[in-house]
């Protein structure tokens, strides 16, 4: 019933063999008891609430009460998004260990890593990697909106968001008229200090002095840098505190 690609997307969301068999006959035959199951799928009796049970818990099935309970499938695509919210969860908790364990073990060697300058394509692509960058944040950032990237910023809410609890200072200079400051007035709730300028060529984020991130073009972004090297991160950093002085301030 199942082409070679689905089972291979249900094995890399978790299922084991079994489960796909159980879980598809499902789909095929609708509700159906535990004794059911194994027989439609081929399936060892001996195992089979095992395999249901586990279904169950990553939201793949539900049970009916009834004498005796009866099984059935829940939508694939309700069960997909579960298992993509397990694997949010999953990457947080790797980031953490790896941020309070290893991380130290690297700085405090004072190993030097080759810096990288890389040219980023599509919005998801420049998405993610401004999550991932305002997500390194421990002491400051500093955020430039120039007027083509203010769509894009405004899709980074979610991300600036998540720095309200922390204690990293974050400057925003955005350009346009105060009257324009409305369409953006979302930024004001994550306690960051926002200027304006009239006119920007470019914008981009800095974090910690460290990594960079530049916004080109002109109607919209049409290059979008990254980069760790030193020099040219250090360079972006003084041209925003240079803008940022002859900045309006909002009150």
């Amino acid at each position: 019933m199942l082409s070679g690609n689905v089972r291979k997307v249900l094995q890399e969301a978790g299922l084991t063999g079994s489960e796909i068999q159980a879980y598809a006959t499902l789909l095929e035959w609708g509700g159906l008891t535990a004794k059911e199951i194994s027989h439609y799928a081929n399936l060892p009796f001996s195992k089979i609430y095992r395999i249901l049970d586990s279904l169950q818990k990553r939201g793949w099935i539900e049970t009916v009460k009834a004498r005796p309970a009866k099984y059935y499938p829940k939508s694939p695509v309700e069960a997909l998004s579960a298992v993509k919210l397990e694997i949010t969860e999953k990457m947080k908790n790797w980031e953490q260990i790896i941020r309070r364990e290893l991380q130290p073990l690297f700085e405090k060697k004072n190993l030097q890593e080759k810096p990288d300058i890389w040219i980023l394509r599509g919005e998801q692509a420049i998405l993610d990697k401004i999550e991932e960058v305002i997500g390194k944040a421990k002491i400051e950032l500093m955020v430039a909106v120039p007027s083509f990237a203010k769509r894009l910023v405004k899709k980074t809410y979610p991300f600036l968001r998540s720095m309200e609890r922390t204690r990293v200072k974050i400057l925003i200079m955005i350009a346009g008229e105060s009257g324009e400051l409305k369409s953006m007035e979302a930024l004001s709730f994550i306690g960051a200090e926002i200027r304006l300028r009239k006119q920007m060529f470019g914008g981009g984020i800095i974090v910690d002095g460290k990594e960079a991130l530049l916004l080109l073009g002109e109607e919209k972004p049409s290059l979008v840098i990254w980069s760790n090297h030193k020099g040219l991160v250090s360079f972006a950093r003084d041209y925003f505190q240079y803008l940022w002085k002859s900045s309006q301030k909002l009150t």
